[in-house]
C-alpha cells in the first residue's frame, strides 16, 4: 500500500476532513491534498506530526508493516 494511501484511510478513521488534518500540521487543505493523492511529496517533519496525532509508527503510514503500533515510549 502507498503512503498517500494510508494517509487517507487513517484521516477517515478518524471522521476528519483534509482541513482539519492541514490545520494540524500547519499547511493548507490544497498542500495536504496533493499529499493524500501523492502529487506531493510528504515532508519528514508532517510524517512525524503525523505519527503522533494518528500514535502510529512511521513504518505503518508508510506502508513497511500493516502494524499501527508504534514502539512502546521510553
Amino acid at each position: 500500500m502507498q503512503y498517500y494511501q494510508r494517509l487517507r484511510d487513517l484521516r477517515e478513521d478518524k471522521d476528519k476532513t483534509q482541513a482539519e488534518i492541514a490545520r494540524i500540521i500547519k499547511t493548507t487543505q490544497g498542500y495536504y491534498s496533493k499529499y493524500e493523492l501523492g502529487i506531493r511529496e510528504l515532508p519528514l517533519h508532517h510524517l512525524i506530526t503525523l505519527c503522533m496525532y494518528y500514535d502510529v509508527s512511521a513504518d505503518y503510514i508508510l506502508g513497511f508493516t500493516n502494524t499501527k503500533t508504534p514502539l512502546p515510549k521510553k
